[in-house]
């Protein structure tokens, strides 16, 4: 790719209204989850700022942000919405049933090796994660907060244009 290509590229992903809601959503929900993370548990959790289950679902954020973006910007009744927001439904079902089941699988198998004698082989094995999912009311927190990003982003782009 040329060197002016490769400009152009950067330049116009810097403009991806879509784009930089998804991020911006995904970066605000981290940021949240550190602070709800220290105010439930009183210690600072660094881990939470790149970790995923919590409040609010920074998964939720970002796919919501984006299909509300591709909506404000290429129309509700597209097929680039209907793809983003199949894709948010997905996720956010996913969230809430699979992963939060393995997490909750996860701890009750850590409840059992810490039980284990400590001659057994599995005594010492290192514990699963166990934050994986999210609860019904840490998905729709992250919804929100997505719609809420896109919107402002949206205002934004429009009082810029």
């Amino acid at each position: 790719m040329s060197e002016a290509a490769a400009t152009t590229t950067s330049s116009s992903m810097m403009r991806n209204y879509p784009l930089i809601s998804a991020i911006v959503a995904f970066a605000i929900a981290q940021f949240i989850k550190f602070f709800t993370a220290w105010f439930k548990e009183k210690r600072w959790d660094p881990k939470q700022l790149v970790g995923s289950g919590g409040m609010p679902s920074s998964h939720s954020a970002t796919v919501t942000a984006l299909a509300a973006a591709i909506g404000f910007h290429e129309g509700f009744g597209g097929p680039l919405f209907a793809t983003a927001l199949v894709l948010a439904c997905i996720v956010m079902y996913d969230a809430t049933g699979v992963r939060l089941q393995a997490g909750r699988q996860a701890e009750l198998l850590n409840q059992i090796v810490y039980e284990l004698p400590a001659e057994h082989p599995l005594a010492e094995s290192r514990p699963l994660r166990e934050l994986l999912g999210h609860t019904p009311p840490q998905v729709v927190a992250g919804g929100i907060l997505g719609l809420i990003t896109a919107g402002i982003g949206y205002l934004i782009t429009m009082a810029s244009s």
